[in-house]
This record gives C-alpha cells, structure tokens and sequence, in this order.
C-alpha cells in the first residue's frame, strides 16, 4: 500500500516525491530550486508528472535544469501537453537530460536508492476518455487518428512496465502526464473528461503491474483514485497537492507504512497555469 508522509524520517519503505504541472518560465529562476535542495531529507527519488513548462520553449527548459541541478536525489520525468506546445520536445528534453534528469516516453529506468532499487516506466499518455464516456475509431480519420493515439501511448507504458518485471525492483511506479482514472478528475468538468486522460492507461498498469501511478494534469481533480486493480493513483498536479512536492511511502513487501503527509513546508514552487 501507499501512504502520504508525515514525517519523512519515520518508518520504512521508498519514499517517492512528486509533483506535476509546474509550468516554469523564464521568470521562474529561484522559485522551485529552493524548495528541493534538502530534498534527500525527504524522500529517494522526485517524480515529475509533465507540464515542467508553459510552453515547451527551450529557454523555460534551460530555467527548469538549472532549479533541478542541485537536487540530491534521482529525477524521472516524463513530458505533458505543455511541454510538446512549441514543437521542439526534442531540444526540451535533451536540456534536461543533460542535467541528469531520465525523461521517459515509453521506456523505463531504474534507480538506486539507500531503500532499495525503484522502476520507474513512463510516458506522456493521452486522452480519450473512460467507461460510459470514451471515444471511439468509427467514423471521420481524425477520431480514428485520436483514439489509436490513445492505444500507442498506452501500449509504450505496458511496454515500460513490461521491462521492469525482469529487473530487481523493490517497487515499480507507473508516470504519466495524463490521468488513467475517472477519480482523481472528480472537481473536473465531466465534459472535458476525454481530454484529460484515458481508461487504457489503467487497464494496462493493471495487466503488466505497478505498485504506484503518479499522474498530473487535472488542476481541479483529487489526489487519491486507484484503478481497476486496485494499484494507488495519486495526481500530483501543483494545484492538486498544493504544496511542492509530496512524498508517498511504499514498501515492497505491500505493508503499509503509518499514514502522514510530506513536508511541512508550504508554498508554489513555480507559477502555475491556468491552462492544461
């Protein structure tokens, strides 16, 4: 199981921090950085959920690594709508790469922590909606372009997650920009559902496996959902969470640790959009 901590030096288990859409800016120079240099006090690994920018401009990108550079603890990132804005995904992550940062779409990686090693498979996702309101290849070549973008994706996070089951890992952890379930969308518009996420996401999660889904994306949702399966999803959206970061127990033995919240501390650590 999955707890949110309360005290980050009490108990077991991996501690996971993550948080998404941040949307930096070139005038978000010293707002995140600060928030995250102590962050090994806290956790083993940060998790970024996507929208990392306003527009996916490589001078945001270049702000971004530079808040990034001193963090203490390894940093797995996949890209969001935001980022993918301005054409140049590409250039975008190879600035953070460069800093250290695995920018994942489709692939997984694993990271050593003192806890133990954690797999982590992600992508961007995509839309298309769920159950009861989810869209469908019929009909005019741009439904039928929408919905296999919605299979692809979540054929390259099973690929992901597929990987990690041949690796020694404590935990896996599945991240995406795009929610896998209806809810943490819950405070959403409901019209708007199809566009902030798709059930595909979920069903694969649950075929391959994942102890932990961190997603970002839905500025009005919850944080708390799990899928099908039963596997934790938490969106950590900045707007969600409220705070910089939050830190999530997990062990690997399925225990669950005692429950508690991430770090005191309060406050945005970038400016947030009002825009998915």
């Amino acid at each position: 199981m999955v707890t949110r901590e309360d005290d980050p030096e009490d108990g077991g288990g991996f501690r996971i921090a993550a948080v998404g859409d941040i949307h930096v800016g070139t005038d978000s120079v010293g707002r995140l950085g600060r928030h995250l240099r102590d962050l090994d006090r806290h956790a083993d690994v940060l998790l970024l959920a996507g929208d990392l920018s306003r527009g996916g401009r490589v001078e945001e990108a270049e702000v971004l690594a530079a808040e990034l550079a001193d963090v203490p603890v390894p940093i797995v990132a996949v890209l969001g709508n935001h980022d993918l804005h301005s054409g140049r995904a590409e250039e975008f992550r190879a600035v953070l790469v460069s800093c250290g940062v695995a920018v994942l779409e489709g692939e997984n990686t694993v990271v050593d922590t003192p806890r133990g090693r954690v797999g982590v498979a992600g992508t961007i996702g995509f839309g298309g909606g769920f159950p009861g309101g989810a869209c469908s290849d019929f009909g005019e070549a741009e439904m039928k372009a929408f919905v296999a973008r919605a299979r692809e994706v979540a054929e390259r996070l099973e690929t992901g997650l597929r990987g990690l089951a041949g690796r020694a890992t404590g935990v896996r952890v599945a991240l995406t920009h795009y929610a896998p379930v209806r809810a943490t969308l819950v405070g959403e518009n409901p019209e708007i559902f199809p566009f902030l996420g798709s059930y595909l996401l979920a069903e694969v999660a649950d075929r391959a496996g994942a102890d932990l889904y961190v997603h970002g994306h839905a500025h009005h949702g919850v944080e708390k959902g799990t899928t099908p399966h039963g596997i934790p999803v938490r969106n950590v959206a900045q707007p969600v969470i409220r705070r910089p970061f939050a830190v999530y127990r997990l062990h690997a033995n399925g225990g669950e640790a005692p429950p508690s919240r991430a770090s005191g501390r309060t406050g945005s650590a970038a400016a947030t959009s009002a825009t998915r």
